[in-house]
């Protein structure tokens, strides 16, 4: 997602001193107004608009009381969910109009390898905005999300999550039961629900995802959107000797495949996990040197600061 923010290789911006700050409180109230106007006009929900939108509830309680950072792919989505024109909610009659009128007509005159740099930095502040002080460790199964999850949740004293649990409260059933019933398909959309459940309650938290979370793009990019993710990493024989040694039999019971196939599923996955914001390779650790090193991992990527 994209704010409305200024690229500069210096160490001040040089442009507060031209009105840019007053621009952007500005044009926040007036967006503000102008979205609560539209909603009230269409007689929908906020609820309602988050689920058209793909925008989190949260997200447009912000921008209806001018607060946080704006967005322009945030408020396409949103314009587009009440039938509106982006340049409607941007328009405005007033001087300070004019200084936004001009940095849209930069960003315009600029050419495609500026604009992508542009959207790429802008995309990474938006992204680290959305995703707040959330924390989600992704992997296979036997990875250790679960186990190091919660004692770093713990030490770093924020509530620890499992989302699959998460989903089996809002579904009322075993993740088994919601499969076989709504099948993979209603797993999903479950999943997603979840997600955006979380990310809508919890500003700081830690969460252990699913290993197959990363099956579907849609899911997993809206989890990559929401949370600072961290790829727990280990080698196959590791993942297989955790998952045993908590009692669990069923990846080597009558089928001596079951390590290869663990093979080619961490190979499937790999370019799918390698998206995560960091990685932790945990293979050739003590539980508590893994749990250390996760902790000095957020620390210096400032997940919780």
């Amino acid at each position: 997602m994209t704010n409305v923010t200024l690229i500069t290789t210096q160490t001040t911006d040089p442009l507060e001193n031209k009105g840019v700050s007053a621009v952007h409180a500005h044009l926040q109230a007036q967006i503000a107004r102008k979205v609560r106007q539209a909603r009230s006009n269409v007689h929908m929900s906020r609820r309602v608009l988050a689920e058209k939108s793909g925008v989190s509830q949260r997200y447009l309680a912000q921008l209806e009381s001018a607060e946080g950072n704006i967005s322009i792919a945030l408020l396409l989505r949103v314009a587009m969910a009440l039938d509106l024109q982006l340049e409607w909610l941007l328009k405005d009659a007033e001087p300070l109009d004019q200084d936004l009128t001009k940095l849209l007509a930069l960003y315009q005159k600029a050419d495609s390898t500026l604009r992508a740099r542009i959207m790429e930095q802008l995309e990474d502040r938006q992204n680290a905005d959305e995703r707040a002080k959330r924390i989600c460790l992704v992997g296979l199964r036997g990875a250790g999300k679960s186990t190091l999850g919660a004692l770093a949740a713990d030490r770093l004293s924020v509530p620890f999550l499992e989302l699959n649990k998460e989903i089996e409260t809002m579904a009322g059933m075993a993740v088994g039961e919601i499969i076989g019933l709504y099948g993979q398909e209603g797993y999903r959309k479950l999943e997603q629900d979840a997600l955006l459940q979380v990310s809508d309650d919890h500003d700081h938290v830690m969460m252990a995802a699913a290993g197959g979370v990363v099956g579907d793009a849609e899911t997993y990019d809206m989890l990559l959107s929401r949370f600072h993710t961290v790829w727990l990493r280990a080698t196959p024989d590791d993942h297989m000797r955790r998952v045993r040694e908590q009692g669990d039999e069923r990846p080597m019971a009558g089928n001596p495949a079951a390590m290869e196939q663990l093979k080619r599923l961490l190979t499937e996955r790999q370019t799918a996990y390698a998206r995560a914001d960091a990685q932790l390779n945990t293979s050739g650790l003590t539980l508590d040197q893994s749990l250390e090193q996760l902790i000095a991992l957020i620390g210096a990527k400032n997940y919780l600061s």
